[in-house]
């Protein structure tokens, strides 16, 4: 019998995150395929003319492609709710 072992996610649900499009929050994450997948959520913008449906704000992004932003401002964005969340990952 052979066991495997699952890293450990770098990112948790809340954690605020910046990307090359932008920055969001985890909403979600999974292992797939060897790596760690994030659901982002992006802030929405104004309305549209057209309206809104689905998750528009809302992309999958791999380990990778992420960072956070407690790393890049020293967690001066942050608010205190937020920090915590961060320290708990």
């Amino acid at each position: 019998m052979s066991a495997s072992v699952l890293p450990v996610p770098k990112f948790c649900k809340g954690q605020i995150v910046s990307f090359v499009g932008g920055e969001g929050v985890i909403k979600n994450y999974r292992f797939e395929s060897s790596i760690w997948e994030y659901l982002v959520e992006m802030p929405m913008g104004p309305k549209p003319e057209m309206g809104r449906f689905g998750y528009e704000t809302m992309i999958w992004l791999s380990e990778v492609d992420i960072s956070s932003l407690v790393n890049h401002f020293s967690g001066e964005m942050l608010n205190l709710q937020q920090k915590s969340l961060a320290k708990a990952c």
